[in-house]
């Protein structure tokens, strides 16, 4: 019973915020996703540094050991980017088509993140199901913000409605298995949260700094950078009232 409750749980968490986001979202935000990146640039630097990385610390990871392995997933993400890069232009010589190397990392990022999450579910469910329920609506608020902002980066990069919903639904459902990898090695699968957690914040800042930040200063008009600073700083305003709802709902 308690293994239902989790796999329940984490389909509302991953899949329904991403369905409720799309609902927010994919009706309006197409004719604005350019000028929306700045808010997926909040969101995502808040999420890495105000939410995961010291989540990892708080779970036992050293802090400077989390710098290194921060510092590492940077050098990672940028390899891989370059790879997909190089597919990415190899594919067009030959006539064919692929995403943009963002698309790739978001959704990494995002499955990372959203593993976590599933373990963290599994976790609660294990110790009361109370506590699991109320991790679950923690876990949907915080998620809703990212997944809209990670619907901005996907559509910015070309991407059609549907192709956006189904990426984005795909990362969604590696709660499920976060959740029922924590149920099944709970004391191994959590040992491995600290380090999930400090790679999926370093996507989310390398997807942020060397992916959206360029694509911002293209536009060099004074009123657009205001706006942009704007929009960053409601991305960062918007992680931290769900932190604090979330802090509440604990």
């Amino acid at each position: 019973m308690t293994l239902l409750h989790i796999i329940l749980a984490t389909l509302v968490g991953g899949l329904l915020s991403v369905l409720a986001a799309a609902t927010l979202t994919l009706t309006w935000l197409p004719r604005v996703a350019d000028r929306m990146l700045a808010y997926a640039v909040g969101v995502l630097l808040a999420f890495a540094f105000t939410g995961l990385l010291p989540e990892a610390v708080h779970l036992g990871l050293d802090p400077v050991e989390a710098g290194y392995w921060v510092l590492g997933g940077v050098v990672a993400f940028f390899v891989l980017e370059k790879a997909a890069l190089w597919r990415h232009a190899h594919v067009h010589e030959q006539g064919g088509h692929a995403h943009p190397p963002q698309v790739v990392m978001i959704v990494i990022g995002d499955g990372l993140h959203n593993f976590v999450d599933g373990v963290l579910i599994a976790a609660a469910f294990m110790v009361d199901p109370t506590l699991g329920w109320a991790t679950t609506a923690a876990v949907l608020a915080h998620e809703l913000p990212q997944e809209i902002g990670d619907f901005m980066i996907l559509l910015n990069a070309g991407l059609s409605k549907s192709k956006a919903l189904a990426l984005n639904a795909l990362s969604g459902a590696t709660m499920v298995l976060g959740g029922v990898a924590g149920y099944l090695a709970l004391d191994g699968a959590q040992s491995a949260v600290p380090y999930v957690l400090v790679l999926a914040a370093a996507s989310f800042i390398y997807i942020a700094v060397a992916d959206l930040v360029p694509e911002l200063h293209r536009h060099r008009r004074a009123r657009d950078g205001a706006a942009q600073l704007a929009l960053l700083l409601l991305g960062v305003a918007t992680v931290h009232g769900v932190g604090l709802f979330a802090h509440h709902s604990h």
